[in-house]
């Protein structure tokens, strides 16, 4: 099954989409964003979490951790 793509509104825009996508010229990209930047973004962000935290002391995921669970928690 075909995925869904969101076309410009712009008649000249979604013109040009709609080639692009017939031709093979484009990948779609969600939200109509640039599939290189959205790869770019996605890189970072598969190695940010485990990257932030290799750089912190025991102590500062332990601090970190305790301010999350009283923001979590501490709603009433």
């Amino acid at each position: 099954m075909a995925k869904k793509v969101k076309l410009p509104a712009d008649v000249n825009k979604k013109a040009k989409a709609i080639v692009d996508l017939l031709t093979g010229e484009t990948e779609p990209a969600p939200d109509g964003k640039n599939p290189a930047a959205v790869a770019l973004g996605r890189l970072g962000g598969v190695k940010g979490g485990k990257a932030r935290a290799k750089s912190l002391t025991a102590k500062q995921r332990s601090e970190i951790a305790k301010k999350a669970a009283q923001k979590r928690w501490g709603k009433k």
